[in-house]
């Protein structure tokens, strides 16, 4: 029985670290917890930003708790272009050489030199979950999305495997609108190529010069 697995639209966010968090709202300042996410021990927080880039900037960002060692600021390839700010893919927490921007707080400015990301499509679970599903962690899967009339099928999608996470498939704004469209979407892995998209590329043009496996 395949692992049914909740996808969850992760919208623009920002994770501070401690410093950063400081020169923003105040020396002594503490992040305001509101609710708790689905992944344990991270929550949203009462504080706001705002991003600005080349081109534009958003206003009113939410930050996510608890502080990290280094700030990230995660957005979709669509706030990229209005940011004018390049579309990097990266895993949660891999910042090296990738965009800067700058950040306004009620008591501060930072100027990021990096740390804007486009977040990889990834799967949360547990060790318990990857057994089920016969998967490590970092492999790299399709899945395709349960979604009524808008199904399609995601590659690359990583999967990161700790006790400490709970089942969950995380997707950019951008991703969400191409399939979802009713309140719980789910998806279910699919064993295809071993999820990369090149690949797939490649058995297509296989099929496009007349070859079937």
């Amino acid at each position: 029985m395949s692992l049914t697995i909740p996808i969850e639209t992760s919208a623009r966010h920002i994770h501070l670290s401690q410093e950063d968090f400081e020169t923003l709202f105040g020396p002594g300042a503490k992040l305001t917890y509101i609710k708790e996410l689905s992944q344990p021990g991270q929550y949203a927080c009462q504080e706001r930003l705002t991003v600005v880039g080349p081109k534009g900037s958003f206003e009113n960002v939410i930050v996510l708790g608890p502080c990290r060692s280094k700030t990230q600021v995660e957005v979709s390839v669509t706030d990229n272009r209005k940011l004018g700010i390049p579309s990097v893919i990266r895993q949660s927490g891999d910042i090296s050489n990738t965009p800067g921007c700058t950040l306004i707080g009620p008591c501060g400015t930072v100027d990021l030199t990096e740390g804007v990301i486009v977040a990889k499509r990834h799967i949360h679970m547990t060790p318990i979950d990857a057994i089920r599903a016969r998967v490590k962690d970092n492999d790299i899967v399709f899945v395709i999305t349960t979604s009524f009339e808008r199904s399609l099928i995601f590659s690359d999608v990583v999967v990161r495997v700790s006790p400490s996470f709970s089942l969950a498939m995380h997707v950019d704004t951008d991703e969400a609108n191409a399939f979802a469209n009713e309140d719980n979407p789910t998806g279910v892995i699919l064993k295809l190529f071993d999820g990369h998209t090149y690949s797939l590329q490649s058995w297509a043009e296989e099929l496009q010069s007349g070859i079937n496996r």
